[in-house]
């Protein structure tokens, strides 16, 4: 079983219904509405709901940052790569790729960004980075139960594998010789971002198409992963609704005229 914490974390996961509940704790003392809703939201789907002191929920967290709220799950259900592209939202896919992220509050502000950005979903590597935890739960305030998340044994098979189905792989890296902002990503694409301080990998960078980096005005050489990931994010989604709104507008004046 895995312990999920955080009003949003357990509150998503209950609307998601992606996870078996074993039981919702709920702090004794709380008897607010945003606590209220996650009652109500147990017994419509038949979750029994404890009503436990602090310290105890303090124990099942593993921490006091729950928010007086703690679930007992099942662990999350990962897919695999056919089933992150089988998700895609728009015209063209949009997949994030992560090279070994080991903090567990960098993944779940990525995740966090990734749902809000239009990202279809995300891959991570089975070993030396952090999987869907408690934590990174919270984190993302529950994106993690809508996003679908793989986990793969190898990074750089997994991106020769996305070409073989068209995917344009597109790395972030300090060293890249083209701005992030100067691709055109109206295509179907992977971004690849690389482990806390290390960046990518010599061999996962090789593996892909592109290598772009993000401009550096000041005196610090780069930026947090997880804001690096949303900055580039966020250049996908802005190029993307450009593209549609020009699209769109093309197609009202073929109908006016």
């Amino acid at each position: 079983m895995a312990v999920i914490y955080g009003i949003n974390a357990v509150g998503e996961a209950l609307k998601a219904r992606g996870r078996a509940f074993e039981y919702v704790a709920v702090a004794r003392e709380r008897h607010d509405q945003r606590v209220q809703r996650i009652i109500a939201e147990c017994r419509k789907h038949g979750v029994a709901v404890r009503s436990t002191p602090r310290d105890e929920l303090d124990r099942l967290a593993g921490r006091p940052s729950h928010q007086g709220v703690v679930a007992v799950t099942s662990e999350k259900q990962y897919v695999d790569v056919d089933d992150l592209l089988a998700s895609r939202r728009g015209q063209h896919a949009f997949l994030i790729v992560l090279d070994g992220v080991e903090d567990p509050h960098n993944l779940g502000a990525i995740i966090r960004t990734a749902d809000a950005a239009g990202v279809d979903g995300i891959a991570i590597p089975e070993r030396r980075a952090v999987g869907v935890t408690g934590t990174v739960a919270k984190v993302s305030a529950g994106a993690t139960e809508h996003l679908p998340i793989a986990k793969v044994t190898n990074i750089s098979r997994t991106l020769e594998e996305l070409k073989r189905k068209n995917v344009w792989t597109v790395g972030l890296d300090e060293r890249g010789g083209q701005s992030y902002d100067q691709m055109d990503y109206n295509m179907d694409c992977a971004l690849v971002f690389g482990a806390e301080g290390k960046g990518l990998h010599e061999q996962v960078r090789k593996h892909c198409d592109f290598v772009v980096s993000i401009p550096m005005l000041g005196k610090v050489p780069s930026l947090n992963v997880s804001v690096a990931a949303a900055v580039v994010m966020y250049e996908v989604a802005r190029q993307r609704r450009r593209r549609q709104s020009t699209t769109e507008a093309t197609e009202e004046r073929r109908k006016t005229k």
